[in-house]
């Protein structure tokens, strides 16, 4: 078998670190877990990233660049209501199939914010930059309309929250969302 790339390994750590982040948060994730999970050791892994932070925000861009492919991806050569039930779909899509994704999402946020509190702005800069670029992805297709936007963005968050508490497809508070954001059939527990 041939040996991976320094650029491979990082993927791999980006990986691994991305299901153990979704599940432990930054604070709750070591990064022994993350060497174990990627089958290298620590030194190893600090080689390929300067400590827990760098890969976690490694993760956090990746997580955020995912998710801005999406939405251009599915609304390429679409605007206005097509582009966004075309989002709608396609991210609850994703988020019922890669659960971890939406998980390190929820974490994301959680970090920023504790890390802010700590009086670490990093974590806030480095998201809060991956959130505009995301912004303008939709902003766009979306007829360039900062409310639509807004309420896009603002059912997307809902959405978030529903498929991490575990609300079932059928319960009633996916009623008022729009067909293409519902999750319907598609989530599995």
């Amino acid at each position: 078998m041939a040996r991976m790339s320094a650029e491979e390994r990082r993927e791999s750590v980006i990986r691994a670190a991305t299901i153990e982040f979704a599940r432990g948060g930054y604070h709750g994730t070591s990064t022994e877990v993350i060497a174990r999970r990627v089958g290298v050791s620590q030194p190893y892994l600090f080689r390929l990233f300067p400590g827990k932070k760098a890969i976690f925000l490694a993760v956090a861009e990746r997580c955020l660049e995912d998710t801005i492919r999406t939405f251009a991806e599915a609304s390429k050569g679409l605007e206005g209501e097509d582009a966004l039930h075309a989002m709608a779909d396609a991210y609850t899509r994703v988020i019922t199939e890669r659960p971890e994704w939406l998980l390190m999402q929820m974490q994301m946020y959680v970090a920023v914010g504790a890390a802010e509190q700590e009086g670490d702005h990093e974590f806030g800069e480095a998201v809060r930059a991956g959130w505009m670029r995301l912004w303008d992805t939709v902003h766009l297709p979306l007829g360039a309309d900062a409310g639509e936007t807004t309420t896009f963005l603002a059912y997307g968050m809902l959405i978030n929250c529903l498929v991490a508490m575990g609300f079932p497809p059928e319960h009633r508070v996916w009623e008022g969302l729009y067909p293409s954001a519902r999750v319907t059939g598609r989530l599995e527990r």
